[in-house]
């Protein structure tokens, strides 16, 4: 049995800080200063994603081998919204089925870059390259420089 510590690289949790924090600025920036008005699964994607930050911060300041622990279960639980907005979005689930019952429809599309790149997708992205990064750096493929 392996006795290496499982503290993350610190350019790794740096590397998901800034994707986490990029997202969380983002979706302020869409509803705050675009005045977009958040669906229901917008809020369930902004409830995982804004805790990210400040796991990843204090990991920053205090690192310790619990992260991936207390990280993984946050990001894992966004990234399923995530999947279930976009395929919605995209037309794969239909809006019949959708928890949207009030207020603005989770099918709406706020903006639609190259035709695909959408809020959700936008979100989709950040939750799946912070997995990723958590998993490879779990698994000790990225490591720290000596």
């Amino acid at each position: 049995m392996s006795t290496s510590s499982k503290i993350l690289p610190l350019r790794a949790v740096l590397f998901m800080f800034f994707i986490s924090l990029i997202a969380t600025l983002g979706s302020l920036f869409f509803s705050e200063v675009m005045e977009f008005i958040p669906c229901s699964m917008c809020w369930y994607q902004r409830i995982f994603m804004y805790p990210l930050v400040l796991i990843f911060l204090v990991n920053l300041l205090y690192p310790d081998d619990t992260l991936f622990k207390y990280a993984f279960p946050v990001a894992f639980t966004g990234f399923a919204f995530s999947v279930y907005h976009n395929l919605l979005m995209f037309g794969i689930i239909p809006e019949k089925i959708v928890p949207c019952i009030q207020g603005v429809p989770c099918s709406t599309r706020y903006i639609d870059w190259f035709g695909f790149i959408t809020i959700p997708f936008l979100s989709l992205m950040a939750y799946g390259v912070i997995i990723i990064t958590l998993i490879l750096s779990y698994k000790g493929v990225l490591k720290n420089e000596k």
